[in-house]
């Protein structure tokens, strides 16, 4: 990795702002049920304190749409921060302006004060340069350890760099390295798998990963526009009658690079989209005008675990079928079991695929989860993430 990171700078008695992703789920009581993303910068703030330095948080929570709102302010996030760290998290009611500016300026070194929600703020997504100057006035130095927003040219990610000097926290820096060799130098055989609901969501990763991968596996409700450019009926399927030609060129692009694209050979069908609805299992080219796929068939999935076997590198990004039902879910769980099991250097994003790894239990045998569904696919697809480009270089 080409960036400095916290491991290049000296943070004795310096004030930092660190920039994280604690955009996590709450239930209505405003507790967290799941606290992965904050517990995966944990190593990057223990750090900063160890080295003398007191931090000053900023994420953001949620689309608030008409400024502050208490159903989106990271209070609770403060809360639940401070039991994992073990110290008090102090808590801004406002991220510029006066009340942050005399929280920030009254931390002593290995203090810790989390801002208020950024997005309260519109100047936040609009990178607003006096926005991001209120920000920078607070600290001394700037940490990005949000990979997961680092495709979003915000205030708080790209504008704060051009007022004070940036480096990367080692969650980023580890998201860097992973994504980066997959990139450029992955062990070869490359295998990805792509599902999810959309072709049109993952296009551009699509058509890059066929001009560096050796297979590409292709499941979920984005399956079925590459069944109907084989010429097949998908019933009542979702599927996207506008991208079924960009589906054929995909499919033809994939011959010409001697690239494998596994496609459903069979999948479950069902009437209707529920939980408890009959279903049964056909081939891919047999399914009925009343019925709609969702998931894909033990055969596909059989043929997806063996492609995967012999992998020495996987990315994977987006379930292969309704993974919240029960009845569909099997396909997604079978790749989850195919994944973990391989030997190959693993690569996760995308919070379904996640949350199908941590419901059978297999998370920790991947080599890396990506904090960011949407930064990995554009790093994946090629794209510059406007966050990273602006971090000081080595």
């Amino acid at each position: 990795m080409n960036k400095k990171t916290i491991r290049d700078l000296s943070f004795k008695g310096k004030r930092v702002f660190v920039r994280v992703d604690y955009n996590v789920p709450m239930d209505k009581a405003g507790k967290i049920t799941d606290d992965t993303r904050i517990s995966a910068t944990l190593p990057t703030l223990r750090y900063l304190l160890e080295q003398g330095a007191s931090l000053i948080l900023g994420a953001h929570f949620g689309r608030p749409k008409n400024g502050p709102a208490p159903e989106f302010s990271l209070a609770p996030v403060a809360n639940h921060l401070s039991s994992l760290l073990g110290k008090e998290v102090k808590f801004a009611s406002d991220c510029v302006g006066p009340i942050a500016e005399t929280a920030a300026a009254a931390l002593q070194p290995g203090e810790v004060l989390m801002l208020e929600n950024l997005r309260f703020h519109p100047e936040e997504e609009k990178n607003d340069p006096g926005f991001a100057k209120g920000l920078a006035v607070l600290a001394d130095v700037a940490v990005n350890d949000a990979f997961g927003v680092s495709h979003r040219a915000h205030a708080s990610v790209e504008g704060i760099t051009k007022f004070l000097p940036a480096v990367a926290g080692f969650l980023m820096e580890k998201e860097l390295d992973f994504l980066g060799r997959a990139v450029t130098t992955p062990e070869r055989p490359y295998v990805a798998i792509i599902g999810g609901a959309k072709v049109s969501d993952k296009i551009g990763v699509i058509a890059n990963l066929l001009t560096k991968v050796d297979s590409l596996l292709i499941g979920g409700g984005m399956a079925n526009t590459f069944i109907a450019a084989q010429g097949y009926s998908v019933g009542k399927s979702l599927v996207e009658p506008d991208k079924i030609s960009l589906a054929k060129e995909l499919i033809e692009k994939a011959k010409a690079r001697g690239v494998q694209l596994l496609l459903p050979s069979d999948v479950v069908v069902a009437e209707k989209f529920a939980a408890d609805a009959a279903h049964r299992v056909v081939a891919a080219s047999a399914i009925g005008s009343e019925e709609m796929a969702l998931d894909i068939g033990p055969a596909s999935a059989a043929a997806f675990a063996e492609a995967l076997n012999t992998a020495k590198t996987i990315v994977w990004n987006g379930p292969m079928g309704v993974f919240e039902m029960d009845a569909f879910a099997k396909g997604t769980e079978a790749v989850a079991q195919a994944v973990a099991h391989s030997q190959a250097v693993s690569i996760v994003g995308g919070g379904d695929s996640v949350a199908a790894l941590e419901k059978v239990g297999l998370a920790d045998q991947i080599s890396h989860i990506s904090t960011g569904g949407g930064a990995s696919l554009e790093f994946l697809e090629g794209k510059v993430l406007p966050g990273v480009a602006a971090l000081a270089d080595k």
